[in-house]
């Protein structure tokens, strides 16, 4: 799992000296570092681990390769460690992640050595986009983790209880199944509140007749699940079996010309078909998706204004939605691995209306 040289590889075509990274998800996906506030100065013949005193101990056991360079010495920086390094190493250029990296630190390394900063913001984003088996594996087991969370859920699903509740009860019950117990941002939203689209719970009780939106996922060793399932709590009416039906159908259709060279925007106007002549394309969002690894939302994503194609071995996401203002939505999101042929579904929960 470990990615050293990929990046080597990048510093050669680039004819790089250095790669600095702060970014955490790229510090782990480089190394397996799984702590905090840690960087990495990778260079064709070293790469050196910079912490504090907090992670050194940890740092010997899960980065033995790496030279560990304590930097929180009295009154230095990271810049200070920096500075010194290209100094004996003479390294001459320094990629970095622009994307990134704080203000304060760059003017602190800029100042405090003489070698030139490369702008490299997305570079290691990128080069995760392609998932490894390992890695494959560790968003099946987060997904199959969430679906059995879900299914628990759904029976406490009712009238009265409110979605601040039902939200701390998923995240324990995707623990128990077997999650990290680093649990990020659930949604979980009911009645009018489903027409936000990143909606956070509150203290309001579940209603008769409300929608409840689950926006939701886990980490396993790190990588991502994540799904969204709309259920109805008590008989649905006409509206809201309209509207699902015609959110089922988008996503279905979209999901139809998901494969190896797809292209993502094509993959956004399929999801649009079933809507052609009806009221509902205007309370759509056209950013529909995105790949997801040890981020949540990682590069590339499906929208319109987008180029990107898809590749055999991209996890993506596909989650289009209606989102109707003060009336509510509906988003119905699976977690899918790119093939050859077409996808394979990580999510085993059917796209049917869930009435409790």
């Amino acid at each position: 799992m470990l990615n050293e040289e990929k990046i080597r590889g990048y510093l050669e075509k680039e004819k790089l000296d250095a790669f600095f990274i702060a970014k955490r998800v790229n510090v782990r996906f480089t190394s397996g570092w799984t702590g905090d506030d840690s960087f990495i100065l990778l260079t064709q013949e070293g790469q050196y681990f910079l912490t504090d005193p907090r992670y050194t101990e940890q740092a010997d056991i899960e980065v033995p390769d790496y030279e560990i360079i304590n930097w929180r010495l009295p009154g230095k920086t990271v810049g200070d460690t920096v500075a010194r390094l290209v100094a004996e190493k003479n390294i001459k250029t320094i990629a970095f992640e622009a994307d990134y990296l704080t203000y304060d630190m760059y003017s602190d390394f800029t100042t405090k050595t003489k070698a030139e900063f490369v702008q490299a913001g997305g570079v290691i984003d990128r080069m995760r986009a392609i998932k490894s088996p390992q890695e494959i594996q560790y968003m099946r087991n987060a997904c199959e983790i969430s679906c059995r969370a879900l299914n628990r859920l759904l029976p406490e699903i009712r009238v009265g209880m409110t979605e601040k509740d039902l939200a701390a009860k998923l995240s324990m019950y995707m623990v128990q199944e077997g999650a990290d117990t680093q649990p990020y941002g659930n949604i979980l939203i009911s009645g009018a509140n489903t027409s936000l689209l990143h909606g956070i719970p509150s203290k309001k009780a579940i209603e008769y007749g409300d929608f409840v939106l689950m926006d939701f996922g886990c980490q396993y060793e790190g990588y991502m699940s994540d799904m969204t399932r709309t259920v109805v709590v008590g008989k649905a009416s006409e509206k809201q079996r309209e509207v699902y039906e015609f959110e089922k159908q988008s996503l279905e259709a979209s999901m139809a010309v998901m494969k190896n060279g797809a292209a993502v925007k094509d993959i956004y106007q399929a999801s649009l078909k079933p809507l052609e002549g009806t009221e509902y394309p205007q309370y759509t969002y056209r950013n529909i998706g995105h790949s997801i690894g040890l981020f949540v939302h990682e590069l590339p994503y499906i929208d319109e204004q987008y180029e990107d194609l898809l590749e055999t071995g991209m996890v993506m996401t596909i989650e289009p939605g209606i989102y109707i203002p003060d009336w509510g939505g509906v988003r119905i999101e699976d977690q899918v691995l790119i093939t050859d042929e077409g996808y394979e579904n990580m999510i085993s929960i059917s796209h049917d209306l869930i009435e409790l």
